[in-house]
C-alpha cells in the first residue's frame, strides 16, 4: 500500500460550442420561425471538431435546415455553414448573420404569403 502510481495525464477534451451571443442570434431566429409555424423542434450538437445546430419542421424527420460550426475552416472559407434539408450547402461564411440571412429572407417570404 506504499506504492503511489500515479495516473497518466490525460489531454483535456476539447470542445466546440457556441458563444452566447452566438446561441442567442440563433434561438432568437428559431422562436420566429416557431412562430411562423415553419419549425417546432430543434437539436443540439457539440464536438470535438464541430458544433451544429438542426431545426425541424417535426421531430421524426430530416433537418430542414442545419448550421455548422466549424473553427477549423475560419481562415479558409469561412467557420460558419448552412445545409438544406437534402445536406446541399446553402451558404457559407465568416460572419453568422449573413449565414442566418439566408433563412431570415424565407421567414419574410412565410409571413408576407
Amino acid at each position: 500500500m506504499s506504492n503511489i502510481i500515479p495516473l497518466p495525464a490525460t489531454p483535456g477534451v476539447r470542445q466546440i460550442a457556441f458563444t452566447r451571443i452566438e446561441l442567442d442570434r440563433i434561438m432568437s431566429l428559431y422562436g420566429r420561425m416557431v412562430a411562423a409555424g415553419l419549425w417546432r423542434d430543434y437539436a443540439l450538437e457539440l464536438g470535438a471538431k464541430q458544433a451544429s445546430f438542426s431545426a425541424f419542421r417535426r421531430a421524426a424527420e430530416n433537418p430542414e435546415a442545419r448550421l455548422v460550426k466549424d473553427p477549423a475552416l475560419r481562415n479558409r472559407q469561412g467557420e460558419w455553414v448552412l445545409y438544406g434539408e437534402g445536406g446541399v450547402v446553402l451558404k457559407r461564411g465568416h460572419e453568422l448573420a449573413g449565414v442566418l440571412a439566408v433563412l431570415e429572407r424565407r421567414l419574410v417570404k412565410a409571413i408576407e404569403a
